[in-house]
């Protein structure tokens, strides 16, 4: 997004690629059908983001509309799930790289690959490269380097280094968008892989309808990375089991006699539950109270007790990073002028579900388009 800016504002744009070829995390994230963003009001996509307002303003200029026109104007058209998450009809994302990369051609980008970034000194850029070690002194660079998980992607988050070598701090690194580690009972076992579907999960201030996953580290999936932040920061994790029916509702079903049922089965027919939402009773309830009003509660409010997050680097995305108090209006890093940033380098966070994309797109576009004009301006001015 930044190199296309850049080459549209008529400056020579060269991508320095570390990987063998471009955008494996994008690529990545279009394994089960690349997400753009999501079609809602844009006040509501914008208070999913966590951030401060200047970052909120960069993604109303370039929101879930612009994202759509520009994926149809590269020649890919998008489709509206019934959740409202936007989706490229080829639901891959390497038709749109294809595009974007040829845009990008057209526009005279030039794409090194294999240039590793390993350090600057003043406006230098030191890479290293298939030929050993490059120096290059750019008018102008917009760093889109990632944040810290999938690093055999390409985001490492080694570059914190070379920003601290020159003088800019960042925020520690925390995961986000991540599963959390639960230590099963041996009975959980048959259910690992088994989609938890139709739950309410509730953290702190958060609350989201959605399903997860029961892993063999533990549970992970959309609904559980919608609260991921929430329970990152120490909120406890509630499930209703039973988020169409009401507590009283269920407890009136759970009432009505078993004869000589066993409970499993009393909860399988009264409430329709299937054989893992019954497996998480047993393992965070028990033990379960008999009275049909007192498990109606547990199954309406049941504790899920897990050890925490998993590893950053399996997260799909990290916090932490490049403090906006040390960027402009434009994104560039006011300790290193000519130097801007974008995407996940930017201490900010939002689920999944369009969020995450539509932010990295909208700083990308932001940030390039400033640094066209800084370019332009510092070229003026030595005319001048």
């Amino acid at each position: 997004m930044a190199a296309g800016e850049l080459a549209k504002a008529g400056l020579s744009v060269t991508i320095a690629e570390a990987k063998p070829s471009p955008a494996r995390k994008f690529l990545m994230a279009g394994k089960s059908g690349l997400n753009l963003t999501k079609a809602e009001p844009l006040d509501t996509f914008l208070a999913a983001i966590d951030g401060p307002d200047v970052l909120r303003d960069i993604v109303a200029n370039f929101g879930p509309t612009n994202v759509q026109a520009w994926a149809s104007d590269l020649g890919q058209a998008v489709f509206t799930g019934s959740s409202g998450r936007v989706f490229p009809k080829a639901m891959k994302a390497s038709p749109l790289l294809r595009a974007m990369l040829a845009e990008l051609a057209t526009l005279g980008v030039v794409l090194k690959r294999n240039w590793y970034w390993t350090g600057m000194s003043g406006r230098d850029m030191r890479f290293q490269t298939p030929d050993g070690e490059q120096m290059i002194t750019p008018d102008v660079a917009v760093l889109a380097l990632g944040g810290a998980s999938w690093s055999r992607l390409g985001s490492d988050g080694k570059w914190v280094s070379i920003l601290a070598e020159n003088g800019v701090e960042c925020q520690p690194f925390k995961p986000s968008n991540m599963g959390f580690t639960v230590n099963w009972s041996e009975h959980m076992r048959r259910h690992f892989g088994a989609p938890i579907k139709a739950v309410r999960l509730y953290a702190g201030d958060a609350s989201v309808l959605g399903e997860f996953v029961i892993s063999l580290q533990g549970v992970e999936g959309s609904a559980i990375y919608a609260v991921s932040r929430q329970m990152r920061e120490g909120a406890e994790l509630r499930l209703d089991l039973t988020p169409n029916r009401s507590e009283s509702d269920v407890a009136d079903r759970l009432s009505q006699g078993r004869g000589k049922s066993s409970l499993t089965n009393h909860l399988r027919k009264a409430l329709k539950l299937d054989a893992a939402k019954i497996a998480l009773l047993q393992e965070f309830g028990r033990p379960l109270p008999a009275d049909p009003a007192a498990l109606a509660k547990v199954i309406k409010s049941l504790p899920l007790q897990h050890d925490g997050p998993r590893p950053m680097d399996q997260a799909i995305s990290t916090a932490g990073g490049l403090p906006f108090e040390a960027l402009d209006e434009g994104l560039m890093i006011k300790k290193l002028p000519g130097l801007f940033a974008c995407g996940e380098m930017l201490d900010w966070d939002a689920p999944t579900g369009g969020y995450l994309l539509t932010t990295c797109l909208a700083t990308g576009r932001h940030a390039g388009q400033a640094a066209a004009r800084w370019a332009l301006d510092q070229a003026a001015d030595a005319r001048t």
